[in-house]
């Protein structure tokens, strides 16, 4: 069987785990050393951690926590935040974190992404693209966290790193990001047309369902924040993932379902 990748994006803030809403608003949700640990036994496909503050502060990324973090994780997990350099991803992925992402310093210095995917391999470079829809319902893509508002044309932003050597394209609506709504599929439709290279959608997923959407709509991979970490009305920390069964309901774990390319393209 094939497994759609189905990511907890977990966000780091000092030595902390925290989730917001619309990247704002962020609460302490734990120790991301426990929740590698619970991830762990949970069999999980991968992780993400994206370091909220390391690119507002100007500061290097937290290769402690980083190294912390490696030495319990035996999944496959991506670290961003911070990077700006070929000798900070050199740094990363000798700690054992798989794949760097890049946001902020993607749109700062675009030929960072190609100077390490010529040394390491696209397969080691996600860039993340944060977006968000303005009055007129135009999509804009921001920095720093989502605070800076960039000129960046969003088509020719998406093409443009995957000319530079991307190996894939971590996509999210800060609309909807923690909402639990479901992900802007607009958006994900419109991005997985434009490029070849694999697609990850984060940004509003609440439910199994919502995941299987995104696949449906062009995503290769789906991520997902409050689903994985906060429980009901109340907003409780619970850390948790899909069984095998659940994913499988849900069109998640099949012999028809894509693992690292981009599903079928939607007109």
């Amino acid at each position: 069987m094939v497994q759609v990748r189905v990511i907890p994006c977990l966000l780091l803030k000092n030595n902390g785990l925290y989730k917001g809403v619309k990247f704002k608003n962020h609460q302490y949700v734990g120790d991301p050393i426990n929740a590698v640990r619970i991830f762990n036994d949970k069999e999980v496909d991968e992780i993400v951690f994206l370091d909220i503050t390391a690119t507002a502060s100007n500061r290097e990324p937290h290769y402690e926590l980083i190294r912390d973090i490696a030495s319990e994780c035996f999944i496959p997990f991506s670290y961003g935040g911070g990077i700006k350099t070929v000798a900070s991803a050199e740094r990363i992925l000798a700690l054992g974190v798989e794949r760097v992402i890049l946001n902020s310093s993607a749109i700062e210095n675009p030929s960072l992404v190609s100077e390490i995917a010529s040394v390491y391999g696209s397969q080691s470079v996600i860039v993340s693209i944060d977006v968000k829809k303005n009055i007129w319902g135009e999509y804009t893509v921001y920095s720093h966290s989502g605070s800076k508002k960039t000129r960046q044309d969003l088509k020719s932003y998406v093409k443009q790193m995957e000319d530079r050597g991307a190996g894939e394209i971590m996509l999210t609506s800060i609309d909807r990001d923690g909402t639990t709504g479901g992900y802007d599929r607009e958006l994900i439709t419109m991005v997985s047309n434009l490029i070849s290279i694999p697609l990850i959608a984060t940004g509003g997923a609440g439910s199994l369902a919502h995941l299987a959407d995104g696949i449906k709509h062009g995503a290769s991979a789906v991520g997902a924040g409050s689903m994985f970490v906060l429980y009901g009305k109340h907003k409780a920390v619970l850390i948790t993932y899909p069984s095998q069964k659940e994913l499988k309901e849900y069109g998640l774990l099949s012999s028809e379902s894509p693992a690292v390319t981009n599903a079928p393209k939607h007109e």
